[in-house]
């Protein structure tokens, strides 16, 4: 009975600990996956002021909620974009990128865009 108990406390420690690494490995992972989005969203803004900065990032949270991979339709990623803005090429860099080129050629800047959004609920 003994050798029982102490067999099923080996076991449950084993599980246990097998879960805390899977859990710790799976944070990591998803810590480099933002990290290496937050770098390409840092280079799409680098040439941005800040208050255009703070638009762009009003209107990907409105619209995605800062989600790579949302749909709607047509629309796809942090942007909302139609997906023929993106030419097949739905990477976190395209994205970023894509979103700067369609703002600039439409409205001039972030703000206005924000600014159109808020009149309109799109952009």
């Amino acid at each position: 009975m003994q050798k029982t108990k102490k067999t099923l406390i080996q076991v449950f420690v084993t599980i246990v600990s097998a879960v805390g690494l899977f859990f710790a490995f799976s944070a990591a992972s998803n810590n480099q996956v933002n990290v290496q989005a937050a770098s390409w969203q840092k280079v799409a803004e680098s040439n941005l002021s800040k208050q255009d900065i703070a638009a762009r990032r009003w209107i990907s949270f409105h619209e995605s909620t800062n989600r790579y991979h949302a749909r709607n339709g047509v629309c796809y990623g942090k942007f909302q974009l139609s997906i023929s803005y993106l030419h097949g090429d739905y990477s976190k860099k395209n994205q970023e990128l894509t979103a700067n080129r369609y703002v600039a050629s439409r409205y001039g800047s972030w703000t206005n865009a924000k600014s159109f959004w808020q009149a309109h609920h799109w952009y």
